[in-house]
């Protein structure tokens, strides 16, 4: 588990220390504004590309082997971007970060499912979610000492403590798990990787209106991708696109209550900070202060609903954070113009702590809802839902803020991302009555069984 903690603070921190510090970056790599946006995006779309291929190969090759690769991976485009001497450098670098990332967060949920016990995934899996948010709060300080005391590439050069600590403790620790032995399906993880880069690259074009026409023909890629991976994974054993675990009722309606609220939690995070900047007049410093709520609010929830995972229905912990974290968002978003600190810091805890009491008990569902052979699959489609989830988010943001004056448009925003929330509220509430597994009982869904296990 310390292994496991170690590489989620290390891409969590990783990822945010760069949103941080991107002024910076684009003043002294000579880059605009629009441009050094790269820096994330690289990332973001090497993790995307590779979830679902490296999930695969995790079940052929053993989610240790794949977790202490992508780690490796990690480790070496650090290095890329510590040393990078232009912007095209540091944002292939940032990509092979995001590619070893993939190989990290895909695979924690069946390292999980083969190191702890049935009783305690929801204490795991709130654990994991209180590292997540602590790193996300503390990010922003973390990032304004290393600038203030030294260059930015220390941002990357963190790093290799972490991953010494993974990579040197991490062979002897890391539980193995038996190997699937059919041939790795080498077309459909391109066609995979094809899907979600022409997705996110799509989306984005035409959102921030670069080139519409070759947005349009990546979007229209995208669904033929999408078309010919379902229809080869239908009636396929354990498939590289996880259709089987997708048929699943639980999992379905989990992963998509989690797409569709990580894409809400996105616009929230993406807006406010244009909102209260140019909207409600606070500074860069204050504007920082104001949002640290939601992550603090959302790794105390978080452990909280772990707990009560393991002992309530996930669904009815899951439609209250949901709800709470809507109401949060629809108060910023009609928020008077002369509101105080203290009115913004409430209602941005409201939304943290919402967001974590949906996260645990959501992912405790979809790690014990599917095989435990399928373990890998799992994970990736975990991974998936949320970066994709994140990504269109971003997309609907740059959108509307290219359409509207940047104070309506955050208030929009944020309205449009409390709607989400409820539906978010109304497909989780879909799972009531739908129990999972016990820990020694076969599932009761024979078909997706069969399918999942070939």
């Amino acid at each position: 588990m310390a292994v496991i903690w170690v590489g989620l603070a290390m891409s969590v921190l990783d990822t945010s220390i760069a949103n941080v510090a991107l002024p910076t970056l684009a003043g002294e790599l000579h880059a605009s504004a629009s441009d050094a946006i790269w820096v994330i995006n690289a990332y973001q779309l090497g993790m995307v590309m590779l979830l679902l291929p490296l999930a695969a190969c995790s079940e052929r090759l053993g989610y240790h082997r794949v977790y202490l690769f992508g780690m490796a991976a990690f480790a070496l485009a650090s290095m890329v971007c510590v040393f990078a001497p232009n912007l095209l450098v540091l944002a292939l670098g940032r990509g092979l970060q995001g590619m070893g990332a993939a190989g990290i967060m895909g695979m924690n949920a069946g390292l999980l499912r083969r190191i702890l016990p049935h009783r305690m995934m929801g204490k795991a899996l709130g654990a994991n979610a209180f590292v997540i948010g602590t790193m996300t709060a503390a990010a922003p300080t973390i990032a304004s000492a290393i600038l203030a005391l030294g260059s930015w590439r220390w941002l990357f050069a963190v790093n290799a403590p972490f991953c010494a600590f993974a990579l040197a403790l991490g062979p002897f620790v890391l539980p193995s798990n038996p190997l699937e032995t059919r041939r790795f399906d080498w077309t459909s993880a391109g066609l995979s990787a094809g899907l979600f880069a022409c997705l996110v690259v799509g989306a984005d074009l035409i959102a921030r209106n670069d080139n519409a026409v070759l947005g349009a023909g990546m979007l229209a890629a995208a669904a033929v991708f999408a078309a010919v991976l379902v229809k080869g994974a239908w009636d396929t054993p354990a498939p590289l696109f996880p259709v089987d675990l997708l048929r699943i009722r639980l999992f379905g309606l989990s992963i998509a209550t989690s797409s569709t609220s990580f894409c809400a939690q996105l616009i929230g995070a993406v807006t406010m900070p244009f909102l209260f900047q140019q909207g409600l007049h606070r500074s860069v410093l204050e504007t920082g202060l104001l949002m640290t709520p939601w992550p603090v609010g959302t790794a105390l929830a978080s452990a909280v609903a772990g707990y009560l995972a393991d002992k309530l229905p996930s669904a009815v912990l899951n439609s209250i954070g949901l709800i709470a974290m809507a109401a949060g968002l629809f108060l910023l978003a009609a928020m008077p113009a002369d509101v105080d600190n203290l009115g913004i810091v409430w209602r941005t805890a409201l939304c943290g702590a919402g967001f974590g009491f949906f996260q645990s008990p959501n992912n405790r569902t979809m790690v014990l809802a599917t095989p435990r052979a399928r373990g890998g699959a799992t994970g990736g489609a975990m991974a998936t839902a949320r970066v994709t989830g994140q990504s269109l988010g971003a997309v609907l943001v740059a959108l509307l803020f290219r359409l509207l004056p940047i104070g309506e448009a955050g208030r929009l925003c944020l309205a449009v991302a409390g709607g989400l929330s409820v539906v978010a509220a109304l497909v989780s509430s879909l799972r009531l009555g739908h129990s999972l597994p016990s820990a020694d009982q076969p599932r009761v869904d024979a078909e997706a069984e069969a399918a999942a296990e070939g």
